[in-house]
């Protein structure tokens, strides 16, 4: 978290881009790695940033944070590779997971399912909109807010609300309209 004696970011895309890229290529990066692996995501970063860099002029100076602003460049950058992240995310679907040789007793259950759905998700993500997508996985994966997300993408914030509506729906959908966590939580409660 930022403290008020640092300077916002519209300062440090002005004055400091370094600061700026210091402060805000581990998320960016992490993002760009989920969404296409790691050795793309370092290549990506460096787009991304120079994109920024670039556009500086185009980030409104009365905003703090450039995190959503990167985020939609980022998400651009994605947009670019999304073949690929179609055929990767059939390939996991085929493809079963390593077992993890450390799973404790009482993730099991846990462990089992998650396996189980893995090809479900991975081929529902794969079957969602572009737009379906990228809302879910910022807000899912990056932990961003609705307003965040919406100044990510330059959408108003219903439509955010709408394409994860979208989304979860079609998630639910693939699931067979449950939540499989609920009944092993209850498992482990009762067990």
């Amino acid at each position: 978290m930022r403290t008020d004696d640092e300077p916002d970011d519209a300062a440090l895309l002005r004055e400091d881009f370094a600061a700026l890229f210091d402060r805000h290529a581990p998320h960016i990066h992490r993002y760009l790695a989920r969404r296409l692996g790691d050795q793309a995501a370092d290549d990506l970063v460096a787009e991304t940033f120079l994109t920024a860099f670039r556009r500086r002029d185009s980030f409104r100076a009365d905003q703090r944070d450039a995190r959503p602003w990167l985020y939609g460049i980022a998400t651009l950058q994605v947009a670019q590779h999304r073949r690929d992240e179609v055929r990767r995310l059939r390939l996991h679907q085929a493809v079963p997971a390593e077992p993890d040789a450390s799973c404790h007793a009482d993730r099991v259950a846990a462990d089992v399912t998650a396996a189980a759905l893995r090809g479900v998700l991975t081929s529902s993500l794969a079957d969602l909109a572009d737009g379906d997508r990228d809302v879910l996985l910022l807000i899912v994966q990056e932990e961003l807010t609705y307003e965040q997300v919406a100044a990510a993408l330059d959408i108003p914030v219903g439509t955010v609300r709408s394409r994860l509506h979208r989304a979860r729906n079609v998630l639910r959908a693939a699931l067979g309209g449950t939540n499989p966590l609920n009944s092993i939580e209850e498992g482990v409660r009762h067990g």
